[in-house]
């Protein structure tokens, strides 16, 4: 039978020196016991003198922790003669053993009769869990405390200044450059008829920019940022705490929501203010009366069915459903017309969107509905849908980052633990001892501060794993409604019509104008794998649909590229220092054109709002990314620039309307061959 690995570890204090607590004498004990249970010790690590209220100088100690976690002898359990010479603290002593326990090392206590791998050392484990939860209260509380007195002194409470001011010795300062942008916003809002929409487009149409801070990586000024100044009390001399509190949400115990407060401090700020209180209070008279969703008050059963998944064709952002209503002479109304139209809110190439086709609702629903109805009535349909019904989720990927993550946490509050020991073992004689209790709290507070960062990423996990099951119960409701689609639709209200088309449709692409053939749906993406003509889909096409021609086309873009390359049309001849690949310039300008990286930042801001940082944020960027040229050019464009190259020259060449891409690339084309 093979033998057990282990480590034993022994302490004294200095107080400590009686039989039965000698180093020799706890050596002995464990020895023999290891030799009963049939255990090899492959090391020894004893501290002499050393106090068990903290880890923190027990030397050997934290080398059997380090070799632990270096998996450096393979062992499987650590021997002590009794928990207290583990340790006394128990923070200490429960992080220590999540530690070990993390790299599967269990820990026995000989004479207390306690292991870990058993349930009744479990239970002591989670005793003590009870017991450092409390002290982590404790120590919340006064923190907490310390920031709400803080605010009351009308003192700043860390992070971030706000926009408009500096940060100076812990104090805000009036920033110049920005509060003139703070003072316009008010004068413009409280004295004109503007709302944050217009102010917005002020703003930028007068050549306003947005000082870039902190994450921020747009110099343009949006609606959001509008409303969060108009609704800041800091700007009128006022410090407010506590105006949002993290809840649980009620019946779920990992699941929590960001609640506005009615009730919360707001004190006189030692800061100087931007705005004068009077102004403030008409802003916040005027936010109060116009800083609410207009309600219909006309055809309260109709619905703008595909408002927001309608993308305009210029812009790419989403349509949005409007109704004109015409008297008759006699007083009364004629029927109501629907129509989608672009809200002419998104810049391309800095002006903003001038696309203004209205399209009739009626007309765009019923095609997008007699789509999916042709899709339905596959006879392989229904088959293949309900094999995805019963198929299982898979988040091993999100599980293994959850586990990374709660063990970042454990480091954490290990640390945060000891540096609380610390601070209750300062001597308060000491003269130095205001400056090292105030050092200690502010590198508490940083730890505060990166466990609430913790929590929120694992919070931010555990909801993403119940967004995948809540996803995969909306995703077999809807491919249930669609087994039934074409028997069903015709019978949903309006309401009911919109609700699928949200959960099934993530966007529809139409032309500029109507084709000749009469076709205007461009393409259509769907949240769920369909089956079509013999495979599964997530997205189906009108334009530019690959044909032998296109292909040999594209072979021919291929040819033409390396051709320009070599003539080094856009950085001279090949060998020259800093030469640029013709694909790769052409792609660029092409990109910069249609407003590409215009779109990349503002994708980039508002993965960042949503709290993406990392790689997450690369990959939710990267999906951006491969989303944009796919829209506007293919999937097979997003590989490398030759491919963008070769299928940008053959769109270019074989379709009959090309795409404000294609059109751009064929401009560019032309001026490069007129300069050969």
């Amino acid at each position: 039978m093979k033998k057990r690995r282990c480590y034993i570890y022994t302490r004294v204090s200095t107080s400590m020196q009686v039989e039965g607590y000698s180093l020799e004498a706890q050596k002995e004990r464990l020895r023999k016991y290891a030799d009963f249970q049939e255990m090899v010790i492959v090391g020894e690590y004893s501290d002499e003198g050393k106090s068990g209220k903290s880890i923190e100088g027990r030397q050997e100690f934290m080398q059997m922790l380090r070799d632990i976690e270096e998996g450096k002898d393979r062992v499987e359990f650590v021997l002590v003669y009794k928990l207290s010479r583990f340790g006394r603290n128990a923070a200490d002593v429960l992080n220590s053993l999540q530690r070990m326990q993390d790299f599967g090392v269990n820990l026995i206590c000989v004479e207390d009769g306690i292991d870990s791998s058993k349930d009744s050392g479990k239970l002591m484990i989670s005793v003590l869990s009870a017991v450092a939860e409390i002290e982590r209260e404790n120590i919340l509380v006064q923190t907490m405390e310390g920031r709400r007195q803080k605010a009351r002194d009308g003192k700043w409470n860390g992070g971030f200044a706000p926009y408009g001011y500096k940060l100076l010795n812990g104090e805000l300062e009036i920033a110049e450059d920005e509060a003139e942008i703070i003072r316009i916003i008010f004068d413009k809002y409280i004295h004109t008829n503007m709302g944050v929409n217009g102010i917005a487009a002020y703003l930028n149409e007068h050549g306003y920019k947005k000082k870039k801070r902190q994450n921020n990586t747009l110099d343009a000024f949006a609606t959001s940022f509008i409303k969060g100044v108009l609704d800041n009390p800091i700007y009128c001399g006022k410090l407010a705490f506590g105006r949002r509190k993290t809840e649980r949400v009620p019946g779920k115990r990992n699941e929590f929501r960001i609640v506005k407060q009615d009730s919360y401090i707001l004190s006189d700020g030692i800061h100087e203010a931007i705005i004068s209180e009077d102004d403030w209070n008409l802003a916040k008279q005027k936010r109060n009366i116009n800083g609410v969703k207009h309600e219909k008050i006309h055809s309260l059963e109709h619905e703008h069915i595909l408002s927001g998944i309608l993308k305009c064709p210029i812009c790419g952002k989403g349509m949005y459903g409007n109704v004109n209503r015409k008297k008759k002479k006699d007083g009364t109304f004629y029927k109501d017309y629907f129509y989608y139209a672009c809200k002419h809110r998104y810049y391309v190439n800095g002006h903003k969107c001038d696309y203004r086709k209205q399209w009739n609702e009626e007309k765009v629903n019923d095609a997008v509905a007699e789509v999916i109805k042709k899709l339905v009535n596959n006879p392989k349909f229904e088959a293949a849908i309900r094999a995805k019904i019963n198929s299982k989720i898979d988040t091993g990927e999100l599980e293994t980052e959850h586990e990374n993550l709660k063990k970042q946490l454990r480091q954490v509050l290990g640390a945060k633990n000891r540096l609380g020991q610390q601070m209750d073992n300062l001597d308060i004689s000491d003269k130095m001892y205001d400056r090292k209790y105030q050092d200690m709290q502010d590198r508490l507070n940083g730890l505060y501060d990166e466990i609430e960062r913790l929590e929120s990423l694992i919070d931010d996990i555990v909801s993403r794993k119940e967004y995948i099951r809540q996803q995969k119960i909306s995703e077999d409701g809807v491919y249930q409604y669609l087994l039934y689609f074409d028997k069903l639709y015709d019978k949903f209200t309006d309401m009911e019509k919109k609700e699928f088309m949200n959960s099934f449709v993530e966007r529809v692409d139409i032309y500029e104008d109507e084709q000749p053939n009469g076709r205007f749906l461009k393409h259509i993406k769907f949240k769920f794998p369909v089956f079509f003509d013999g495979e599964e889909i997530q997205e189906l096409s009108w334009d530019n649909e690959t044909t032998v021609d296109s292909i040999i086309v594209h072979e021919l873009g291929h040819q033409l590229d390396g051709l320009l390359t070599i003539k080094g049309v856009f950085g001279g001849e090949i060998g020259q220092c800093g030469v640029i690949r013709t694909s790769a310039a052409v792609k660029r300008e092409v990109l910069q054109r249609i407003g590409y990286f215009d779109y990349i930042r503002a994708e980039r801001a508002d993965w960042m709002r949503m709290g993406y940082r990392g790689r997450e944020l690369n990959d939710a960027l990267e999906f951006s990314k491969k989303e944009f040229i796919t829209k506007h050019i293919s999937e097979y464009a997003c590989k490398n620039e030759r491919e963008f190259f070769a299928e940008c020259f053959s769109e270019y060449m074989t379709s009959k309307n090309p795409r404000k891409a294609a059109r751009i690339f064929g401009e560019i084309l032309e001026e490069i061959m007129e300069g050969l």
